[in-house]
């Protein structure tokens, strides 16, 4: 799967980070190899490890959602059993958003912790992957905020990757990204003026450089408004976009720069088809994010690669509902947590028993399409030579309604478009 808006890219473009590489000492390869004789099944537990950027300058609930889920879905597996009669030991890390953080989890559960492992990873800056590939340990399932996964093999991020994967990003340092949302609003609500809002911060602009190729590419006419980080003029901005009789509006920054936007579009009255938003400001915190514009706040609509968390006519959503049930918040990125938890345990029953490092990576390397029960988009991981000019690729979306939460717009699997696939540098 593969589709400009990644789940957290825009937000970490905003954070004014500069990420911190770390390269560490890696285990032999020979720690983890099968052994000649196989083993009688153990019954001990199996431990996996999550790292998460749980606090970090961007906010302390913005990543935790991956963690939550898989968290909760492994408690519901060792209520009922485990994995083969072994139960589930998860040990967390709270990389705190930073490289130097994220060295020190990634040596703790693996050098230290030895987890099989790694599920649902959420990092701000995944500056331990080179290591964590290097020791061959799996990662399954979590969320490409950077291209360390489209980077590294024995890495399986939760939307799939078509690159070679050999230590350099995509394909000689230059990612992909599909047209399908763009397509979308274009084919459905007959969308063709958007506006893209960003900072004049360099990866903030950046990205919205590329939100503004890929609209071109669709044919829209397109607006481009750049607010200060420091001192944001959105009332400026909303009152452009709403002269130039936008459809959509596209961002690159942060929920609180999203917030004030949207006060600022229902001040001067901007109507707008859709305020489009990404998987990771998917979450039942929306009344209280934009309290004060109810008029934009029923206008926003999320596009991601799973299924909506409140499809409960679903029984894989259904069941993740009910292992959620008394949480105050929901997010689709606890669901996708859920999901990769899933994944997990799919690749770990495959060993009958005898959960190692090397058996579960097998399973990830199968050449399967993997769709957790229908709660993903079909994730594929393969390993192509040159990047696909164009490529069938399909969306979930949802909209915001007051009183009834996101309305999912049509089966992700229906919503699906054979698109361009636009090259860019991370």
């Amino acid at each position: 799967m593969s589709r400009p808006v990644r789940a957290a890219e825009a937000l970490a473009a905003a954070a004014l980070l500069v990420a911190v590489a770390g390269c560490g000492s890696r285990l032999p390869e020979s720690d983890f190899e099968n052994r000649s004789t196989a083993p009688a099944p153990s019954r001990a537990p199996v431990r996996v490890g999550i790292i998460t950027s749980a606090t970090s300058p961007v906010g302390g609930s913005a990543f935790t959602g991956p963690r939550d889920g898989a968290k909760a879905y492994f408690e519901r597996l060792n209520a009922r059993g485990g994995i083969d009669g072994r139960k589930v030991e998860v040990r967390t890390c709270d990389d705190g958003g930073s490289g130097v953080g994220n060295n020190e989890c990634v040596h703790k559960l693996i050098e230290e912790e030895r987890v099989v492992a790694l599920v649902a990873t959420s990092s701000l800056d995944y500056a331990g992957a080179s290591r964590v590939s290097g020791a061959r340990v799996p990662d399954v399932g979590g969320q490409p905020i950077g291209s360390a996964y489209d980077t590294y093999p024995h890495l399986y991020g939760i939307y799939g990757s078509l690159a070679p994967r050999n230590g350099k990003p995509g394909w000689d340092g230059k990612l992909i990204g599909g047209t399908e949302v763009y397509r979308y609003f274009k084919r459905e609500q007959g969308a063709r003026t958007a506006a893209v809002v960003s900072y004049n911060q360099a990866a903030s602009a950046a990205y919205a450089r590329l939100v503004t190729r890929g609209l071109k590419a669709e044919g829209y006419k397109v607006i481009t408004e750049q607010v200060d980080f420091a001192l944001p003029n959105f009332r400026a901005a909303a009152a452009d976009l709403k002269e130039q009789g936008a459809d959509l509006v596209f961002d690159a920054m942060d929920t609180h720069g999203n917030a004030q936007l949207c006060e600022a579009m229902d001040d001067v009255g901007a109507r707008v088809t859709a305020k489009v938003t990404n998987v990771q400001n998917w979450t039942s915190t929306v009344p209280e994010d934009y309290k004060d514009a109810p008029r934009c706040r029923n206008a926003l609509w999320a596009t991601g690669a799973s299924r909506n968390y409140e499809d409960t006519d679903q029984p894989a959503v259904r069941e993740f509902r009910a292992a959620m049930k008394g949480r105050k918040e929901l997010s689709q990125w606890q669901l996708e947590g859920w999901a990769a938890a899933m994944w997990f345990t799919d690749a770990a029953k495959s060993c009958r028993g005898d959960v190692t490092r090397a058996c579960v990576d097998r399973f990830m390397n199968r050449g399967t399409s993997y769709t957790a029960r229908g709660l993903l988009l079909p994730v594929t991981y393969e390993k192509r030579a040159e990047p696909p000019g164009t490529r069938r690729t399909c969306v979930s979306v949802a909209r915001w309604k007051d009183g009834e939460g996101w309305v999912t717009q049509g089966d992700m699997n229906d919503n699906c478009f054979k698109v361009p696939q636009l090259s860019y540098q991370p």
